[in-house]
């Protein structure tokens, strides 16, 4: 799978994707093809050959995962804050810079096990409730590979 070639052809279906998810809105129970989707599309995609996520987009960081990643990193909460984050527009705390510094250059994250909620979710494809999240999941369309290969998918076989 050409995962640049992924991201290419997410920019140009973002608009086909767009009004596929406002019918699903109304769609009762996508969890489980979602869920389905996500198995399949991740046993042929590898996050560790893109890594797009970590080099375009911050995860917000709660209290608990700053605590616990300043940890990991044998630094002081403030100090990491300091270093690494700021509050963005909705006073939620985001890296100061892309790519995410704890990207390795290898695409590994090194606080990998320590890593934020919102990294340990990402892409949010295979949560529950997914009609609260679709908005969120066509943006990540934009990001994400896998979920623009996964709304493909789905497209393909909610319209067969």
């Amino acid at each position: 799978m050409d995962l640049e070639e992924i991201k290419k052809e997410a920019k140009t279906y973002f608009d086909k994707h767009k009004g596929f998810i406002k019918s699903l809105k109304k769609s009762k129970k996508i969890d489980d093809k979602f869920h389905e989707l996500h198995e399949e599309v991740f046993e042929e995609i590898d996050c560790l050959e893109c890594a797009n996520c970590c080099k375009t987009t911050s995860p917000i960081f709660y209290d608990s995962d700053i605590e616990r990643v300043a940890k990991a990193l044998k630094m002081k909460t403030a100090d990491f804050i300091g270093r690494y984050l700021h509050k963005d527009e909705e006073n939620d705390y985001v890296l100061n810079e892309s790519p995410c510094p704890f990207l390795g250059f290898d695409n590994k994250c090194i606080v990998y096990d320590s890593r934020p909620k919102a990294c340990k979710e990402y892409p949010h494809t295979n949560r529950k409730r997914m009609n609260q999240i679709l908005f969120l999941t066509l943006k990540n369309t934009q990001v994400c590979p896998a979920v623009h290969e996964i709304m493909k998918r789905m497209e393909d076989r909610i319209s067969s």
